[in-house]
């Protein structure tokens, strides 16, 4: 039996939501060309259905804490926003540098788009970054080694953590699952956030990598708070209350 326009809309809007955790009324107007009042009773369904929880100006996922969503699922989300916050990354990076990319989408995008630097080291725990990086002939690629994580292609446990105290690392970007002005910028799993946490120690500056989905959202283990960020490079300006946390921890903010 052939789905409704409505439930159709309801099923790509769910699939967006545990993808992303959260979905404001904004992307859905965008994404689906409605109005507000419509995404706002589509909503209101889906939070009487179960699954979903509204908030101010959007919904939440009930399960996003408990959840990490592999590299083959996240690459799916907010492709076209991931690869703008890749070209103003790609941006900070001159000749000489020696960068460290953690796994994730967004540092992927950014290894894609730095592949006609000369002249650089990339320092990374993910296997697909390094191999994206394979043949451009410029680019230095170190690896830490360690353990894959089938999830997110990272090399993890004591052989990476043996390998980084050795490593000077001038710009560091972070890919993070969320960011809150109490808990600062949190991951899911605890292998890949002890392997940040070290990568970050070894770095001069350190910027976090996101969209902005991620704001507000809190995943199960810190980071780092906010003031250890140099800082941010995401795909549209933060509400005001967040900025406005983020110049009181002395973190800059960079959008396309």
């Amino acid at each position: 039996m052939e789905l409704s326009k409505v439930e159709s809309r309801h099923n790509k809007l769910m699939i967006q939501i545990k993808q992303q955790g959260s979905v404001t009324l904004q992307e859905i107007m965008e994404r689906f060309q409605c109005s507000e009042a419509t995404g706002r009773r589509d909503l209101d369904m889906m939070e009487k259905m179960g699954g979903v929880i509204r908030t101010i100006g959007g919904a939440i996922y009930e399960g996003r804490e408990q959840k990490e969503f592999p590299f083959s699922e996240k690459r799916l989300v907010s492709w076209e926003e991931k690869e703008q916050i890749a070209a103003v990354a790609a941006d900070h990076i001159i000749e000489g540098d020696v960068i460290g990319l953690t796994g994730g989408t967004t540092t992927y995008l950014i290894a894609k788009a730095i592949k006609h630097k000369r002249n650089i080291t990339v320092v990374t725990n993910a296997v697909n970054i390094a191999f994206e990086l394979s043949e451009a002939e410029d680019i230095q690629v170190v690896m830490t080694g360690g353990v894959m994580r089938k999830k997110s292609y990272e090399l993890c446990g004591l052989l990476a953590e043996k390998i980084i105290e050795s490593i000077n690392i001038t710009k560091m970007f972070v890919g993070i699952d969320g960011v809150t002005v109490e808990q600062g910028f949190t991951m899911h799993s605890e292998l890949e956030n002890r392997i940040a946490q070290l990568l970050i120690k070894r770095s001069s500056k350190v910027f976090a990598v996101f969209d902005h989905s991620k704001l507000g959202k809190e995943a199960l283990l810190t980071i780092v708070p906010l003031n250890q960020m140099y800082g941010v490079i995401t795909d549209c300006p933060p509400d005001a209350w967040f900025t406005k946390a983020f110049q009181q921890a002395g973190v800059q903010i960079f959008t396309p």
